[in-house]
């Protein structure tokens, strides 16, 4: 979708049009070999390893400049390690015979000079990552030996994880639903608290941490679960607990048949209603990040989490498709999270958008109205940052941006 489109998304909200302008234009995107268009195939080292994370997560690419260049390397190739691994567990020609070995001793193969893994991943960007492989070994083996000791360790127990669950058809229970999601996202937030603590950036004892590290990746994992409901419906996988969806309909595929009926908008908001538990974690957890790149790095996924939750509370269109944050949201998100104030007014915002969206006669109300008060509490007092000012008078000066914006779309 061209910036044009993007920018009439925006057009009521003139500050995330100029975010757009200035993330884009400003600067604020490092110019790499991926950018100056030379395939990623023929990179090497360093070059192929950024060029390919820009390649099967721009967000992530983007959001992984926010970190000091201690921990940039490193946590760029723990990123394509998991995406290896997380490749081969996608992939539904690989005989679970197959497939089985090579989760379990993916954390030894990443130390196999020249190792990589022909016709495998579900895209041609996956395709290609597992294909030169062995240039991520390679990155992989250069680093520290700390950072190559916490990835090994997340990467053997997540294998491990994700073997337990690659022959079941979804998950049950809510316990369920919470190790799953510890598997594939809180062991990656023990990984970023082990490399954190391995750089000398933060206190060593960050890396024992390990609920409030669990917490901050289930926040990430169940907000995407939840909003990606009908992408992953029609790809065959059911990440939504039949704990919860079975109270309201008898097989998930139901809510896409009727995404306006009670039940299915009250089985998306209990849903919701679970994620917002784990705020006061994730809370906790950045106000202990004391190096201000590393807070910026873990807090702007988590503000999107909170403004994705808004978007998809009590929203039928979850049922018809993926439901995100208008690109110009996100791009003023990552210019203006930068200290625990902007994440506080962020999230006293959002979850003063979702309390006033819950309805008196859906299920979960109670429980979801206690949940964000909880959480409003936990935020604390504010010093009045200017990250949500433009939030609410975006209404205001909109109309007025409405010609000039128009102008400007004409000139892209």
């Amino acid at each position: 979708m061209g910036l044009g489109s993007e920018i009439l998304k925006s057009i009521m909200h003139p500050s995330e049009i100029a975010a757009m302008l200035k993330l884009k234009y400003g600067g604020y995107i490092p110019k790499t070999m991926a950018s100056r268009n030379l395939p990623v195939a023929r990179m090497e080292g360093r070059d192929f390893c950024y060029g390919m994370l820009n390649r099967v997560s721009r967000s992530f690419a983007l959001v992984i400049q926010q970190l000091p260049w201690e921990l940039r390397d490193p946590i760029c190739i723990f990123y394509l390690v998991l995406r290896g691994l997380d490749t081969i567990e996608d992939d539904m020609k690989l005989e679970m015979k197959v497939k089985a070995p090579l989760l379990l001793n993916f954390h030894e193969i990443i130390e196999k000079d020249g190792w990589n893994m022909k016709n495998i991943g579900e895209t041609a960007d996956y395709v290609l990552l597992m294909e030169h492989f062995h240039k991520v070994i390679a990155e992989f083996k250069r680093l520290k030996r700390p950072y190559q000791d916490a990835i090994k360790l997340i990467t053997k127990k997540m294998g491990k994880g994700m073997c337990d669950f690659a022959e079941k058809m979804g998950v049950d229970s809510l316990d369920e639903w919470d190790l799953y999601c510890h598997y594939v996202a809180g062991l990656v937030g023990h990984g970023l608290s082990a490399l954190f603590s391995a750089s000398g950036l933060e206190k060593k004892s960050l890396a024992k941490e390990l609920e409030i590290s669990n917490t901050m990746g289930l926040f990430l994992q169940k907000t995407n679960i939840i909003r990606d409901y009908l992408e992953d419906l029609e790809e065959g996988r059911i990440f939504w607990p039949k704990a919860v969806w079975s109270k309201w309909s008898t097989h998930l595929s139901q809510f896409a048949d009727r995404p306006f009926h009670p039940n299915s908008r009250a089985c998306l908001n209990e849903l919701v209603t679970n994620a917002l538990e784990h705020i006061p974690g994730c809370l906790k957890y950045m106000r202990m990040i004391e190096d201000p790149m590393n807070f910026r790095f873990c807090a702007i996924p988590q503000v999107m989490a909170i403004a994705t939750l808004a978007e998809v509370y009590d929203n039928p269109k979850v049922f018809q498709g993926v439901v995100k944050i208008r690109k110009g949201l996100s791009c003023k998100i990552i210019l203006e999270t930068r200290d625990f104030s902007s994440v506080r007014d962020y999230f006293r915002y959002f979850l003063t958008v979702i309390k006033r969206r819950v309805r008196n006669e859906d299920p979960s109300s109670a429980l979801t109205l206690k949940l964000i008060d909880k959480a409003l509490r936990s935020l604390g007092g504010s010093r009045g940052s200017s990250a949500c000012s433009n939030l609410y008078v975006n209404a205001v000066i909109g109309a007025g941006a409405v010609i000039s914006t128009g102008y400007l779309i004409t000139q892209l």
